[in-house]
């Protein structure tokens, strides 16, 4: 194992902070496999499962059996952090500039479309080292101006070539939950079924450019961009790349962590990263997947205390009561229903909310939404 400590952009005097990586097996062999956790930095479950995958990762190196390059960084916000405010961490968005940290990637397929364009032929493989190798340069070019962007583009550099990425993220209270794009559910269905993942949710481009949708829509639209301008090359999917929700921010055990560290450790093995002498076998799916389109947020009509009618993780009924808010001057409560059937895979930590606060999802299986399918 090499550890390799990168120093951000210093937003001050005597100030700066290292963003970490741990490299396992050697670099530009077999299959790149890239993960992170805790992007959103008070989101702490995937820190837990980090600190248990490093040592499997450690005993594998030892036994000869990692057969790629797999690159960890257990802790991807040291930013975020730090941010605190009344005792509270703020870890979701930086407080200069209010931006979400897990939004505002750069489209890498429209910054390296004029430079490919001529050099691809039809060698799929080879196109695939063209692109990786366009990226590489845009990014080595990219002189951040910002510690934000210094981190997103320091990330990039240690991820724009991985086969594969895993982005460990949670809700707010929720079960596990996985979101990917449409073009990568082939390759991460294993992922799903070994974490087992309660909803998963699929989209192409969910819209305001999170990290994950940065590395693997770079393939699919710049397929689509070549085909669009006459181009016939063969561009195969070269990255699949996941938001893993390791369910709530509460919960942060030993008991969840050790057993998702093992179903990532597994993927590893069954996709060939890991070398064993059988291949994991596969548990039932305990879903299938829905569109992001599909999915439910319910929305706070009024002010009030919250009071939830489901549990993370049931399964509910259009027109089901799914929570009321209580307004304790006025002696009233206020239901909400739910609009689709599906999974209701999470909901808010806060029992009181003011008037258009996000209250919780349901994964349902037909789409009706467009736009940006994300939130804040």
């Amino acid at each position: 194992m090499r550890r390799v400590d990168h120093p951000l952009l210093s937003p001050s005097l005597g100030v700066q902070k290292t963003l970490s990586s741990f490299h396992y097996g050697h670099a530009g062999k077999g299959l790149k496999i890239y993960i992170q956790a805790s992007l959103h930095a008070e989101e702490l479950p995937g820190m837990l499962v980090a600190h248990h995958l490093r040592p499997l990762l450690e005993a594998a190196e030892a036994a000869g059996q990692v057969v790629s390059d797999i690159v960890l960084v257990p802790m991807a916000n040291p930013i975020g952090l730090a941010q605190r405010v009344d005792h509270k961490p703020m870890g979701r968005f930086e407080l200069d500039t209010s931006e979400n940290f897990n939004r505002h990637y750069p489209d890498l397929a429209k910054a390296v479309f004029s430079t490919v364009r001529s050099q691809l032929g039809q060698d799929a493989q080879s196109n695939v080292r063209v692109v990786r190798q366009a990226m590489s340069a845009y990014l080595q070019a990219w002189t951040p101006k910002t510690e934000l962007e210094s981190l997103r583009r320091t990330l990039l550099l240690l991820s724009h070539d991985a086969d594969v990425v895993l982005d460990l993220h949670c809700d707010c209270q929720g079960v596990m939950h996985f979101y990917t794009e449409e073009t990568c559910w082939p390759q991460l269905e294993p992922v799903a079924r070994l974490i087992g993942s309660r909803a998963t949710l699929l989209a192409k481009a969910s819209g305001n450019a999170p990290f994950d949708e940065c590395l693997s829509g770079v393939w699919w639209k710049l397929a689509d961009a070549l085909k669009a301008d006459g181009l016939d090359v063969p561009l195969p999917q070269g990255c699949c790349s996941t938001t893993i929700e390791l369910r709530g921010e509460a919960d942060v055990h030993d008991r969840w962590a050790q057993p998702d560290a093992q179903g990532i450790f597994s993927y590893l093995q069954y996709c060939g990263a890991i070398a064993c002498s059988e291949k994991p076998v596969l548990p039932v799916a305990l879903c299938a997947p829905t569109p992001l389109a599909g999915s439910e947020t319910l929305y706070a009509p009024c002010p009030g205390v919250v009071v939830f009618n489901h549990e993370a993780g049931e399964t509910v009924r259009k027109g089901e009561l799914m929570v009321e808010i209580i307004d304790p001057i006025a002696n009233t409560r206020t239901p909400l229903h739910a609009g689709v059937d599906g999974v209701f895979y999470a909901h808010i930590r806060d029992r009181y909310v003011t008037t258009g606060c996000e209250l919780g999802k349901i994964a349902g299986s037909i789409p009706f939404r467009t736009g940006d399918l994300l939130g804040n």
